[in-house]
């Protein structure tokens, strides 16, 4: 049988590759942590990388997900050679698939385009500086399915070729209207999704937002919702200094939180679009009417089938699959 590998990550990222590999058929599926066979790999083994997905903090939680789900499991490639293998980052292509039929998963939401961004462009910098700004621009993979149109479009202005992008949606963020049947105890208040700023070294003043905060909620009840790689001590003692009434949590779906809120405020958080497909007013250090244009599409929770689908279409007649489908590949099952 037919091998492929999922490249897992954050659990948002490891839940994708697993829906995904329901619909592959006629493959086996193998799962690995997300990781680097060279210098950055070498940084992650002397744990000097906790910040990101290669650290063992998120790399324990992948590794609990795929046994609790009783995946096959094949640590950074060690054992298998695979006909296909699926990333949701292309940040690091590491060496031992680089000869391999790689498809790349847009997560989520990217990074502005800042100085760093056009550092790496355009002096060749390794392309994770400037974190996921630069998703998509190692061109090591055959396909790139993304969330939107308004996606493809941003992707083919930073340069990626039109030709490997697909529309399809992605998982997680397909279908949201699941979310508002959800056991969460509270309901009308203001959400505060906050993000790992500080830890991923972007420049962050957490006391003007919190004050942000406090001025859109005015007398609603304030609930903030700590991303999972950020000091959750240092976060909740800064939130309650400035906002004592505020509830915290550093665990919990965050999905059924927006699903039960009136108003959801974040800052680089790809939740944001959960709130705008919901219909939420929303807050966001991005410019919300782009996000609007960006928001991945709704198709029931297809995408991963239509994913899977296209690959195997690929994979069987890659000549035959650009010739039918370019230039415009659009998959938005409404």
């Amino acid at each position: 049988m037919n091998k492929a590998l999922f490249i897992c990550g954050s659990l948002n990222q490891t839940t994708m590759m697993h829906k995904i590999s329901k619909h592959l058929k006629g493959y086996e599926a193998y799962f690995t942590p997300y990781y680097d066979d060279g210098f950055i790999g070498y940084l992650a083994e002397r744990n000097l990388l906790e910040f990101t997905i290669l650290g063992n903090k998120l790399r324990n939680k992948t590794l609990d997900y795929l046994i609790k789900n009783k995946l096959n499991i094949d640590p950074e490639k060690r054992n298998n050679k695979y006909d296909v293998v699926f990333t949701c980052s292309d940040l690091i292509i590491p060496h031992n698939i680089r000869n391999d039929k790689i498809i790349l998963i847009q997560e989520g939401m990217t990074d502005p385009e800042n100085l760093m961004y056009y550092l790496v462009k355009y002096l060749g910098l390794p392309r994770y500086l400037a974190s996921t700004s630069t998703t998509g621009l190692s061109d090591a993979y055959k396909l790139f399915f993304v969330a939107s149109e308004g996606y493809r479009k941003l992707f083919i202005k930073k340069g990626v070729k039109p030709e490997k992008i697909v529309v399809t949606g992605i998982p997680n963020f397909d279908n949201v209207k699941q979310f508002l049947n959800n056991d969460f105890s509270y309901k009308n208040y203001v959400l505060v999704a906050t993000s790992d700023s500080r830890e991923t070294f972007k420049v962050e003043n957490r006391k003007r937002f919190l004050e942000k905060c406090l001025e859109i909620a005015k007398n609603k009840q304030l609930i903030f919702k700590l991303h999972p790689n950020e000091n959750i001590s240092k976060a909740t003692d800064e939130i309650k200094k400035y906002a004592p009434n505020a509830l915290v949590f550093s665990d919990g779906n965050v999905n059924h939180m927006i699903a039960n809120c009136d108003v959801l405020v974040t800052q680089y958080s790809t939740v944001v679009y959960i709130g705008i497909a919901l219909g939420k007013e929303v807050y966001s250090y991005f410019d919300v009417n782009q996000l609007k244009e960006l928001t991945p599409i709704q198709n029931n929770g297809t995408s991963a089938e239509i994913i899977a689908q296209k690959t195997i279409e690929y994979l069987k007649a890659p000549y035959m699959f650009f010739n039918y489908y370019t230039p415009i590949l659009n998959f938005n099952n409404g």
